[in-house]
């Protein structure tokens, strides 16, 4: 089984208008919701890749507020098995606005809200539960405000499985001395943990052999449409991805190649192939208007 933790949720609204312009009244022609946050979009993703057959994954977050009954209605309707921490906090809310004519997606991200104490207990205990037998466990999503940096850290200590980190900053650096079997930040993310510049590739092949020092066994950077840069078995790689004419929303690849990465792996493919099946995860998530399920698009736009 995969298991899928993270903090971070969102309930998210994607939006597309025909034009989009900064400053001046946005009229949307179509409005989407959907659960999302990287370990939503995570979560749906692997749903997808392994067909909804039972027992193959499961997402543990948290939850709160008027997205509850939402997510969990949406998630319910998926069939997406999970298992939610109920927080005092409401659970976030972010927008995608989508420009149809320039196929520019801009980002509005909310943070998400303090977690209590009594609710990371919660969490961190539900977590020992369901991952002592994992195959494969991902950790995703940034840490609210308020949350030691070394959670993620510490869940890793009650996970037997191979381990996928996509984190950044301090969270990241504290968690990889539990050697994950690869840790998948992008470029930016990447550069704001080490406080390292990337312009060119010393300075890239640098800061990856620095977080392998520190413990990950592997390294995958991600760059936006540019190629991947990685680092297995001590051998540097680039991976091209292959050009997309057609591309609709950007937002939820990065998710979605951490859920290609994390299925092959979890069907027992090395971390090479593994990488460019998550590539390929990520390719058709390109394609779709809501991240990271194809069926959830379908079953969207044929409500309205």
């Amino acid at each position: 089984m995969i298991i899928v933790a993270g903090l971070s949720p969102a309930w998210q609204q994607v939006l597309v208008v025909d034009a989009f312009q900064p400053g001046a009244v946005n009229r949307a022609s179509e409005a989407y919701w959907c659960g999302s946050g990287k370990v939503l979009n995570v979560a749906v993703a692997l749903h997808h890749l392994s067909g909804g057959a039972a027992g193959q994954t499961l997402t543990l977050s948290t939850l709160g507020g008027p997205a509850y009954d939402a997510i969990e209605n949406e998630f319910s309707a998926m069939g997406v098995p999970r298992r939610w921490v109920r927080t005092q906090s409401p659970t976030r809310v972010c927008t995608t606005v989508v420009d149809r004519a320039t196929r520019v997606a801009t980002e509005l991200v909310e943070n998400a809200s303090p977690i209590t104490d009594a609710e990371l207990s919660e969490f961190e205990s539900a977590f020992a539960e369901v991952a002592a037998d994992a195959t494969v466990v991902v950790l995703t999503g940034s840490l609210p405000s308020g949350v030691p940096p070394d959670f993620f850290r510490r869940l890793l200590a009650s996970a037997r499985g191979q381990a996928v980190l996509d984190l950044r900053g301090p969270e990241l650096l504290a968690a990889l001395d539990a050697r994950p079997l690869l840790v998948k930040p992008n470029r930016e993310e990447l550069s704001h943990t080490l406080g390292a510049s990337l312009h060119n590739d010393d300075q890239f092949h640098l800061a990856i052999a620095e977080l392998q020092r520190r413990g990950a066994q592997a390294v995958v950077v991600t760059s936006g449409k540019n190629e991947v840069r990685a680092n297995v078995d001590g051998q540097p790689l680039r991976f091209t991805p292959r050009p997309v004419k057609d591309a609709v929303n950007p937002i939820g690849c990065g998710d979605c190649l951490t859920a290609g990465i994390a299925w092959a792996l979890h069907q027992g493919k090395d971390v090479t192939t593994a990488v460019k099946q998550g590539m390929k995860c990520a390719r058709d998530n390109l394609l779709t208007l809501i991240p990271s399920d194809f069926n959830r698009e379908r079953e969207f736009r044929n409500r309205r």
